[in-house]
């Protein structure tokens, strides 16, 4: 009898887990680029810095590509090596504008209906180099479209980050050796 209120239990918790974060709204708190041109942005972006998580633990050679699908969403393809195997590691996601098509605010899905907020906060005017952060302060990605970034991009990006209430010290430079 103690085994089938615990199953019931869990499954009650997991139940309202998933209907949490499928109705929960993904919104932008931050001060998103305005004036972004989102067929600017597409293509292959080399990832500089991150705060790690799950999906990202040990990559090396990060990269996010994005191109636009037939509904007008948009394709997101995140790669990477993991550093002791060497085995390429893909996801495909799918992205929306969350609100103007001038305004850099995305949601950004990789498990069915369950989204993320995708904020480009800041970005050099030639689309070169981009910050970018997610719900939390535990997401935040320097993005570039070469393998380097310069140290006074670095910096300012930097700067605004931490001045958001990121912790800079925990972010992970990712090598970029292909």
């Amino acid at each position: 009898m103690d085994k089938k209120k615990t199953l019931i239990t869990l499954s009650a918790v997991a139940l309202g887990s998933v209907i949490y974060n499928y109705l929960r709204p993904v919104r932008s708190e931050v001060e998103v680029i305005h004036n972004f041109d989102l067929e600017k942005y597409l293509g292959t972006w080399y990832e500089i810095a991150r705060l790690d998580f799950f999906w990202e633990k040990d990559l090396k050679d990060v990269t996010a590509t994005y191109s636009k699908n037939e509904d007008g969403s948009l394709k997101v393809e995140n790669s990477g090596v993991h550093i002791r195997t060497g085995k390429q590691k893909t996801s495909i996601g799918k992205a929306k504008l969350l609100g103007a098509p001038n305004e850099a605010a995305l949601k950004v899905s990789f498990f069915g209906p369950f989204y993320s907020g995708y904020n480009i906060v800041r970005l050099d005017e030639d689309y070169q180099d981009a910050l970018v952060f997610g719900d939390d302060l535990d997401h935040m990605w320097i993005l570039s479209r070469e393998k380097t970034i310069s140290q006074t991009r670095k910096e300012l990006y930097l700067a605004y980050a931490e001045a958001c209430g990121y912790d800079i010290n925990k972010l992970t430079w990712t090598i970029q050796e292909a």
